[in-house]
C-alpha cells in the first residue's frame, strides 16, 4: 500500500485495537472512561464513519458483491476485515455472559466497514474490484 495516508490511518487503527482490547478485557457496568479504565468512546466511532464517507465519495457505487482481491494491499485489507467481523461475532457472544461496552461492539462493526471501503479504495488504485459473477462456474467448460 503505497499511500502514506492509508499507512497513517492503519497505524492509528492498530493503536485503537489495543484500546479496544483493554476495553473488552475490563467488563463492568460503568463504561465511562477514566484514568484507570480505557474505553472506546463515541468520537472514535464518528471518526471511522467520517472516513468511510470520505473514502466512499471517490468510489463508484457497488452493483455486485465483490470478491477479496484487487491487488495484495486490498487482499490484506479484506482479510483484516473478515478477522474484525469474527471478533465482532465473538464479542457479541461474550456479551451474553459479561457486560461489555456497547461502543466497543459498535466500533468493531464500523471498523469492518471501514476496512472494506479502504480495500475498495486501494483496489481502485490498482487492479480494481473483482466482481462476483453468480453461477459463473456452473458451465461444463
Amino acid at each position: 500500500m503505497a499511500d502514506e495516508g492509508h499507512r497513517a490511518t492503519l497505524r492509528r487503527i492498530q493503536n485503537e485495537m489495543f484500546d479496544l482490547g483493554a476495553d473488552l478485557a475490563t467488563p463492568g457496568d460503568d463504561f465511562a472512561p477514566n484514568e484507570m479504565t480505557l474505553r472506546i468512546v463515541q468520537p472514535q466511532i464518528e471518526r471511522l464513519e467520517r472516513e468511510i464517507d470520505a473514502m466512499n465519495a471517490g468510489l463508484s457505487p457497488l452493483r455486485s458483491f465483490i470478491l477479496p482481491g484487487g491487488g495484495a494491499g486490498a487482499a490484506h485489507l479484506h482479510l483484516a476485515r473478515t478477522i474484525v467481523r469474527r471478533a465482532e461475532r465473538a464479542a457479541v457472544a461474550a456479551r451474553r455472559a459479561v457486560p461489555l461496552n456497547p461502543l466497543a461492539l459498535t466500533y468493531l462493526n464500523r471498523l469492518s466497514d471501514h476496512l472494506f471501503v479502504l480495500a475498495r479504495l486501494v483496489a481502485a488504485g490498482g487492479e480494481g474490484d473483482i466482481l462476483w459473477e453468480p453461477g459463473a462456474s456452473r458451465s461444463a467448460d
